[in-house]
């Protein structure tokens, strides 16, 4: 494999590093990293072209392009990713290009719905950043999360559905019959119909070297990940609700050990707390905080916590952070009905609290939260607009083709 063309110099406590190493993994472009605080060469390097400076990121393109602490708009145009859609009305307008939003822009496709699918971040939504995918049909020895979601990419594009990355949408609106969608970059769209398939995020502990680990030890999903454990002497678990102890108990079948973290109290269910305490290889620290991670090779190697004993150092293969899950849901306070954690609320059909607009994937009220089902999610709620665009538009003729 080459050797990445693309070099980014910077340092684990800039926000705008972190940000700009972000955005170029969402997009699966890959770069090299250096620390300047831990290569004197490479700040000097710096300070050179920068005759003193030292703002950073200092990003180094293909060809000798130099960028100084961009915007992820300023990035995304040194890529070459466009950021205007060609046209100002679509049948329906998918706001996110998860696994769901593209399950649903191929099919919307196939049945001759005009499409566009907007995503803030990089094509391919959570998936796209995951180091292995081992629970998705079709793929009995695993494959990839970059590949799986390059694949949705290409399959969306073979059918000619228009894709924005590095785009993100500001609102959506009822304008003149219709809906109106604003883009960030203040282009106003109309649209038929509007399928928002947002994703979720899961919540980081936020603590030194957590970043740089996530995909390579660091995980969200025991039943994604967890198989790639089998074998090994100790796993680690963040959190104290049913969550991790469920995924706790989940990763005895491939861990000698596994050790659970809790920040306070254990909150989980008496059922679950009983059997996780009994469990002759389980070991729970309450009042407790994970305060750095640390790799050695590209993977985990230790993990530094707090717990009423002191400071303590331990070496799991892996660690699996359940402290929650947010919704990206943020910017429709004012446009849907939400729950009271931000999840979209939607009828049997998909559909909203405003005509229109559908939602569906991680960020509905009562999804699963996994790869099959918010397919199967993005699927389902195509076809239920396929019917509402007959119902509501001139698109009359619309047939089905599974």
């Amino acid at each position: 494999m080459s050797e990445p063309e693309i070099t980014v110099y910077g340092a684990p406590w800039c926000p705008d590093c972190k940000r700009s190493k972000k955005f170029l993994s969402e997009h699966r472009v890959p770069f090299r990293w250096i620390d300047i605080d831990l290569d004197p060469e490479a700040l000097s390097y710096v300070e050179q072209i920068q005759r003193g400076g030292r703002t950073i990121p200092m990003i180094e393109l293909p060809g000798g392009e130099r960028l100084l602490e961009p915007g992820n708009d300023e990035l995304a145009r040194a890529l070459g990713l466009r950021l205007e859609a060609e046209r100002h009305f679509y049948d329906l307008v998918i706001v996110g290009g998860g696994p769901t939003g593209l399950a649903a822009a191929i099919y919307a496709a196939r049945e001759g719905i005009e499409t566009l699918v907007v995503d803030k971040s990089g094509l391919g939504g959570q998936a796209g950043i995951s180091e292995r995918i081992d629970n998705y049909p079709g793929f009995p020895d695993g494959i990839g999360g970059g590949e799986l979601a390059d694949r949705f990419v290409a399959q969306a594009r073979r059918y000619g559905v228009e894709l924005l990355s590095a785009v993100e949408v500001t609102g959506v609106g009822v304008e003149d019959g219709d809906l109106r969608v604003d883009l960030r970059t203040g282009q106003r769209l109309g649209a038929h119909a509007v399928l928002l398939t947002p994703g979720s995020t899961y919540r980081r502990l936020g603590v030194p070297g957590e970043d740089d680990l996530v995909g390579a030890g660091v995980h969200f999903c025991a039943t994604c990940d967890g198989p790639f454990y089998r074998g090994a002497q100790e796993l680690l678990v963040v959190g104290g609700g049913n969550s991790a102890f469920e995924e706790g108990l989940f990763l005895t079948q491939f861990a000698e050990h596994v050790r659970v973290v809790a920040r306070g109290q254990v909150s989980a269910s008496k059922v679950l707390r009983d059997k996780v305490m009994q469990h002759p290889r389980m070991t729970v620290h309450v009042d407790s905080t994970v305060e750095s991670l640390a790799g050695e090779g590209g993977r985990l190697s230790e993990v530094v916590a707090r717990t009423p004993e002191g400071e303590q150092h331990w070496h799991p293969a892996g660690a699996f952070i359940f402290i929650g899950l947010d919704p990206n849901t943020g910017w429709l306070r004012d446009v849907v009905d939400l729950d009271q954690w931000g999840f979209i609320r939607t009828d049997g059909t998909f559909a909203t609290s405003v005509p229109g607009v559908f939602a569906a994937g991680d960020a509905r009220v009562g999804s699963t939260k996994q790869l099959g089902s918010a397919v199967g999610d993005g699927i389902a709620a195509l076809i239920a607009i396929r019917t509402y665009l007959q119902e509501h538009s001139d698109l009359r003729r619309l047939d089905i083709n599974a």
